[in-house]
């Protein structure tokens, strides 16, 4: 049939209960252009495939892998993109929902790559390893709050929706999985930029147990770092905090 590599962080999914609760998470929001994610052995993609009048598309690495799916599902003949999705550019001209069982190994580059698509990604619903998929949406003030937490919900509404066990999956990982949604947010987050915001969380929280006022100094001058928002630490600032300061730095 096929091999697993470990090299690509595969962990096939084979419990059909759970590929019908992501099909009915994906159904909740109506789409037109569907993108997978590494469909591997095909367990969730025969049930995308169902969805009637969708221009579906699936990206996958794994050269045995694009074989086995042409050869067991002909009707990805020409929908396959046989690159990593790491590499690709948007694969539709407009708006596209994206879902996949990501392989843990590149699961947080992914996220970057939605932020990268953020003006084109209308709804993200992915599993994730258990913790990440939890910091992707978590709230300040979680232990697990830090720089993707931030990054993703300034641009996207995150919602974790229901956990996976090690048992849905061949071979078994060794811990749960978490599948969550993304949806843009109705209303931007005001910021002075993208590049200012990405630079101000990820200097905040290489250093998150100091105050924002030492992990920050660099980046705001005497007078600003006076004001009592830097006696915080970065896990106690709020999305919208971190953007309001990108238009205080220097």
């Amino acid at each position: 049939m096929y091999t697993l590599k470990k090299s690509l962080g595969q962990h096939f999914l084979k419990d059909e209960a759970v590929c019908r609760r992501i099909v009915a998470a994906l159904e909740q929001h109506p789409f037109q252009r569907l993108l997978e994610v590494g469909p591997g052995g095909g367990a969730l993609t025969k049930h995308l495939l169902e969805l009637k009048g969708i221009d579906f598309l699936a990206v996958e690495i794994d050269d045995e892998k694009v074989v086995y799916l042409k050869q067991t599902y002909p009707q990805l003949s020409d929908k396959i993109i046989h690159q990593s999705v790491l590499d690709i550019t948007p694969p539709f001209a407009e708006r596209f929902t994206l879902v996949g069982n990501f392989p843990y190994n590149i699961s947080t580059q992914i996220v970057f790559k939605v932020l990268e698509w953020k003006d084109s990604v209308e709804c993200m619903i992915g599993m994730f390893q258990k913790e990440v998929a939890e910091r992707i949406v978590a709230k300040e003030g979680s232990k697990v709050y830090g720089v993707i937490s931030v990054l993703a919900q300034a641009w996207f509404d995150g919602e974790y929706l229901f956990t996976v066990d090690e048992g849905a999956f061949n071979p078994p990982p060794k811990v749960k999985s978490g599948v969550i949604r993304l949806l843009p947010k109705k209303e931007p987050v005001p910021m002075h930029s993208e590049k200012r915001l990405f630079n101000l969380v990820k200097t905040a929280f290489q250093q998150r147990r100091k105050t924002l006022r030492n992990a920050c100094r660099g980046l705001f001058d005497a007078a600003t770092l006076q004001d009592e928002i830097f006696n915080k630490r970065p896990e106690q600032l709020s999305v919208h905090d971190f953007a309001a300061l990108t238009f205080r730095m220097q």
